[in-house]
């Protein structure tokens, strides 16, 4: 098992909750992890169908065979059992019963909130980061084939290509789940819809475009993005609200968890496809986005990542709230720095005055060093930078 970097954050919220809520992607590793921190309890899937029909049939029943705890294993297939929670873990008074799993925010963070809240602490597990990887010593040699093969933790533990287990993995999970949270008559459109995302990924996201080349209606494109959010498919990246005088871009900007899967969604099937590809550039800050979310979520923090556009295309790529200030961090794919890619943060900086932080520059290139007051950061180090 590779070590995942939440897991002290777990541990450490376990002796301060009744409840920890682990949740994230489908086969981001939540299981695998939350058996590793209770080996010693029990561990059950509400995935079963028997076991969520003797859950749902006696809740109380089920879960009195667990007076220590246990793993409750998508815990949003049976979402009843949240209320029997609360009045077991205020009965108890213990800390560190139950850890819950689930992959979709619909539903559960309501029942969650209703039910459980001041219980439990939460924590969103992605899949593998760079940094994870490199203390396995799994890190891929560069930066296109992680591009290409991604996060997901079956891609390090089996002999299979990324493109074969991306298709088993949309039509076994994403399908479902979509299914789960929206009717769909077409799923067709709705794959095409994805593919047209993961066209934009990196990109700001104009809805209305978007709508229109999938054949769907505006508030369904919008529904359907929420879906994606909900899954974990997808983040959007909300344009920082401090405008310093300017007039300001105020759309989102639209980036994939996962850069092996939006390689597999463009077609993209080798890293000498993805080395020209047009898109190679949106990918490239797709995965390091991905990396700057996942060094805050491993740490229970929320990720308060922004980007910054005004009407005269100045533009800093990720604007990250640190205490009262701002560290703005720009991201270039090539393997060497120009000069001109300093540009948007030296503007960004004289604009943003005091709240200015040290400022960063993720590139592709192997080598960090310091370009004047700028850390120039290689794509390998980039998650370290929060």
């Amino acid at each position: 098992m590779i070590d995942r970097n939440s897991e002290q954050t777990i541990r450490r919220l376990l002796a301060g909750f009744p409840i920890v809520t682990l949740t994230g992607p489908r086969q981001s590793g939540k299981t695998t992890l939350a058996k590793a921190i209770f080996r010693d309890r029990p561990y059950v899937s509400l995935e079963d169908p028997d076991i969520r029909l003797v859950a749902q049939d006696d809740p109380r029943s089920f879960l009195a065979r667990f007076p220590n705890g246990a793993v409750l294993d998508e815990i949003q297939r049976c979402p009843d059992l949240l209320s029997y929670l609360q009045a077991i873990v205020d009965n108890d008074g213990r800390m560190g019963l139950f850890i819950l799993t689930g992959s979709q925010q619909f539903g559960l963070m309501t029942g969650i909130t209703q039910s459980l809240a001041g219980r439990t602490g939460f924590v969103e597990l992605l899949p593998f980061s760079l940094r994870e990887l490199s203390s396995a010593g799994k890190c891929p040699a560069d930066a296109d084939t992680m591009l290409l093969t991604g996060g997901y933790p079956p891609l390090y533990d089996r002999t299979i290509a990324p493109a074969s287990w991306f298709a088993a993995h949309t039509a076994a999970y994403i399908e479902r789940d979509v299914r789960q949270l929206i009717r769909i008559q077409e799923l067709e459109t709705f794959h095409r819809f994805v593919r047209l995302c993961a066209g934009r990924t990196g990109q700001i996201l104009k809805l209305s475009e978007l709508a229109t080349e999938s054949g769907i209606t505006h508030n369904t494109a919008k529904a359907w993005i929420s879906v994606l959010e909900a899954s974990y498919l997808v983040h959007l990246l909300r344009p920082h609200y401090k405008n310093f005088n300017k007039r300001l871009v105020k759309m989102p900007k639209l980036y994939f968890h996962d850069t092996g899967l939006a390689c597999w969604l463009l077609g993209i099937r080798t890293t000498e496809q993805l080395e020209t590809h047009p898109l190679r550039g949106s990918i490239f800050e797709t995965f390091v986005i991905s990396e700057l979310i996942k060094s805050r979520l491993n740490r229970g923090e929320r990720p308060d990542l922004y980007y910054w556009r005004d009407s005269n295309g100045i533009e800093v790529d990720v604007i990250a709230e640190q205490g009262i200030g701002l560290k703005p961090i720009e991201i270039k794919s090539g393997r060497s720095v120009t000069r001109e890619a300093f540009a948007g943060l030296d503007k960004w900086r004289i604009l943003a005055g005091d709240t200015a932080m040290a400022a960063a520059l993720v590139y592709g290139g192997d080598e960090s060093y310091r370009h004047k007051e700028v850390a120039v950061t290689s794509w390998r180090e980039c998650g370290d930078l929060l």
